[in-house]
């Protein structure tokens, strides 16, 4: 499912006052679209500027931020410091937040089911055919499970959600890390696809037995129902901005080149386990630099102001520092002609 968002489109140029808006374009990651979309809405209300962003999944975003066709990329898969240099390309975060299993079982409330990474692995290999199979209903004790059969939903297009996803089932499960393995698009053994975050939801609503995998706004969103899953800890949390917050708390930014830093599986005690961050991708050395300084304007304008609007869907803001940090990433490698394309104004 294509989402495209047009902040403003059609009246930017009558606001009075704008005569030289800053109009600039991303594509990517359908994860942080509901806050990308609530600040691009703010901004413009703001600035008179406009955001044209198309939520058209991670892997999209990589390839027309590599292809040179928009102006920023959006990926929650980060892109190992090779890559990045071999494209041109600086990456920096923007938010964390949460994925969760969603299913579609009569009777089961929100939060009520627990299932664990390698029950998860074993339901998406094949394994697990039926929802009152042993392994489930052993850590539910006292909860009624249908003996409907498991049908397992995931993303078709390239996503960093499933990269997030595949990634936390690769670290708790051997058998998934040896067969299928990490990546944002994998050679799935079963099950139907969706595109995008509310793709995958919308099977998961209208197939009763359905399990899938959604950024936790999404749940919310469209009405469906999330499991808990066991963490490091040996606990089962719920998913909210404090579970995504405790994950984020130790995270090493700063000290891993490219910003590549993964979230899954932290172990503090109340860490919700398949947590990651977003990431923007922009060229190092711009052919428009104007259009470069309109994308880190807009992020920094974001970093200021847009933290209540990021709690409010439920993604985490990054700390101060980490702001900080990044704001000098984009002065040190930023740059057309030796210069930094923005430099805070």
């Amino acid at each position: 499912m294509l989402k495209k968002f047009i902040v403003g489109a059609g009246f930017a140029a009558a606001l009075t006052g704008v005569a030289h808006a800053d109009n600039f374009t991303g594509a990517g990651a359908t994860f942080p679209a509901p806050v990308y979309t609530a600040w691009a809405q703010a901004y413009h209300g703001a600035t008179g500027n406009e955001l044209n962003y198309q939520a058209i999944g991670s892997g999209g975003g990589i390839r027309q931020i590599e292809a040179k066709t928009v102006d920023f990329g959006a990926t929650d898969k980060p892109l190992k410091l090779e890559e990045l240099n071999r494209n041109g390309l600086s990456q920096f975060p923007t938010v964390v937040g949460g994925i969760v299993p969603i299913v579609n079982l009569p009777g089961i409330a929100p939060g009520q089911l627990h299932l664990t990474g390698d029950i998860i692995a074993n339901m998406y290999l094949g394994r697990i055919t039926r929802w009152n199979d042993g392994q489930i209903t052993r850590i539910n004790p006292g909860l009624r499970l249908p003996g409907l059969p498991v049908t397992v939903v995931h993303r078709s297009d390239g996503s960093g959600t499933t990269f997030i996803f595949t990634s936390f089932l690769s670290h708790k499960s051997q058998a998934w890390a040896n067969t299928v393995g990490a990546n944002d698009s994998v050679n799935w053994k079963t099950g139907l696809g969706g595109k995008g975050n509310d793709g995958v939801a919308a099977f998961v609503k209208q197939t009763p037995g359905a399990i899938g995998y959604v950024e936790y706004i999404y749940s919310r969103k469209d009405k469906v129902t999330y499991t808990l899953v066991q963490n490091a800890a040996g606990q089962f949390p719920q998913p909210n901005g404090g579970a995504f917050a405790a994950a984020a708390a130790s995270a090493p930014w700063g000290k891993v080149p490219g910003n590549y830093v993964m979230l899954i599986d932290q172990p503090a005690r109340n860490a919700w386990p398949i947590s990651g961050a977003t990431f923007i991708l922009v060229p190092r050395n711009p052919e428009n630099p104007a259009r470069t300084a309109a994308v880190l304007r807009f992020f920094d304008w974001a970093y200021k102001t847009g933290d209540r609007t990021a709690s409010s869907l439920d993604y985490v803001p990054l700390p101060g520092p980490v702001k900080d940090l990044i704001r000098r990433q984009w002065a040190n490698e930023v740059k057309a002609g030796g210069r930094p394309v923005y430099n805070g104004h």
